[in-house]
């Protein structure tokens, strides 16, 4: 059989753990039995405060840099109150794309409200699931279950045991539903003492203190002001320890955050000092390697999140709260917490001060991340939609 076509469709390309899973996959499918492309809906992107054009894009660059070829729907900007209804023009270069192609990834369910419009070849589609919440998606799940009643979702694949226990609850068939656990590059994320120093220093940080790491975007999900009250109880409780904070929106440019910060920090401004709004960053990798904790406080929608995984390849112990499958990647390697302002920052303590005692498991745990083996997960299933052959659960190695 000749080598497989495979389209990948995007909302949008903006800062994102998803996205940069995703786009992983692509690259390191693309060549040999497989050949990729990628549709951008949406050409630009506003979001967490953040107006993102996709030739800016991390991810777009590396694509695009490998041969992939990248193209956008639209030139406009995104609305956050999703997006406007599809032109004939939008539609026909929609269909153009598909018909190029043998298998169409659909990144997370919402671009299935393009490729669900009557006239667009029938082509099938794995959608790429990275959620635990899809009573939140509004009708994009809706979008979703139509596309699986229509027998055009073939296949959708789960970041985390989550995922698919939530989508099997929200009425998607069990067999569509193939757990693939999220994987990074161990050979980038790993500990680096020289790294570790580097950013250190770039950040007047000295060598000793504690520091914990902050990675999300600016959005109601992360529970931003419960990390921001932890953050207060934490920086008067520990007064050599530094707080990094990156991620989308995350910066003092965004009125919203400023906010957040003056109401959390208002009494006590100085302990701002000691608070550091890196925005996104292009070299996570320090940031978690200069790192002794990465804390995440999201209260919903969380399936394996990608900060905690490359953090704990960098040698950072885990702070999560329980959400989505953090309980299960935190077990042994660090602590789960309840969302509550004192209790997550004793853990963070408790996490610095017992870290020798979680870098076995850490240390143990690394080959179950493995990038390597998400992306020949990937492809094996992507495979068996375009030879048709009926689908299996794909083994979760964990």
């Amino acid at each position: 059989m000749n080598e497989a076509r495979v389209l990948s469709i995007y909302e949008g390309f903006f800062s994102g753990g998803a996205r940069i899973l995703h786009s992983d996959v692509v690259l390191g499918l693309h060549g040999g039995a497989q050949r990729h492309s990628v549709l951008s809906i949406e050409g630009e992107m506003h979001r967490e405060a953040t107006r993102q054009p996709m030739e800016e894009d991390a991810c777009y660059r590396s694509l695009t840099a490998a041969g992939v070829p990248v193209a956008a729907l639209r030139r406009g900007t995104g609305s956050p109150d999703g997006p406007a209804p599809f032109t004939a023009t939008e539609l026909a270069a929609a269909a153009r794309a598909t018909a190029g192609a043998d298998v169409v990834l659909s990144l997370k369910e919402q671009p299935l409200a393009l490729l669900g419009h009557a006239g667009l070849p029938l082509r099938p589609i794995v959608v790429c699931l990275h959620r635990s919440d899809p009573e939140n998606q509004g009708p994009a799940l809706d979008a979703l279950l139509a596309g699986v009643a229509a027998g055009r979702v073939q296949a959708c694949v789960c970041c985390a045991r989550s995922t698919a226990r939530a989508y099997a609850a929200a009425g998607v068939p069990a067999e569509l539903l193939h757990v693939i656990p999220n994987g990074v590059d161990l050979l980038r994320f790993r500990p680096d003492p020289v790294r570790r120093a580097r950013l250190r220093a770039s950040l007047g940080i000295p060598a000793r203190a504690p520091v914990v790491a902050f990675a999300a975007r600016w959005a109601a999900m992360k529970n931003v002001p419960l990390f921001l009250a932890a953050a207060r109880t934490y920086l008067r409780r520990e007064p050599d320890a530094h707080v990094l904070v990156c991620g989308a929106g995350m910066t003092g440019d965004n009125p919203g955050l400023r906010a957040e910060i003056a109401a959390v920090l208002g009494d006590e401004p100085r302990l701002a000092d000691r608070m550091a709004l890196l925005g996104v960053r292009g070299d996570m990798e320090a940031v978690y390697a200069a790192s002794d904790v990465v804390s995440l406080t999201s209260s919903s929608g969380e399936a394996a999140p990608l900060c905690l995984i490359e953090g704990m390849m960098c040698g950072a112990v885990p702070v999560a709260t329980d959400v989505g499958d953090c309980a299960e990647l935190v077990a042994g390697r660090g602590l789960l917490t309840p969302s509550d302002p004192e209790a997550v920052a004793a853990a963070w303590s408790r996490a610095v001060a017992e870290a020798p005692l979680f870098a076995p498991a850490l240390e143990a745990g690394r080959e179950q991340f493995s990038r390597t083996r998400m992306i020949a997960a990937y492809g094996a299933l992507i495979d068996r939609v375009h030879r048709g052959v009926p689908q299996e659960p794909v083994p979760d190695p964990r």
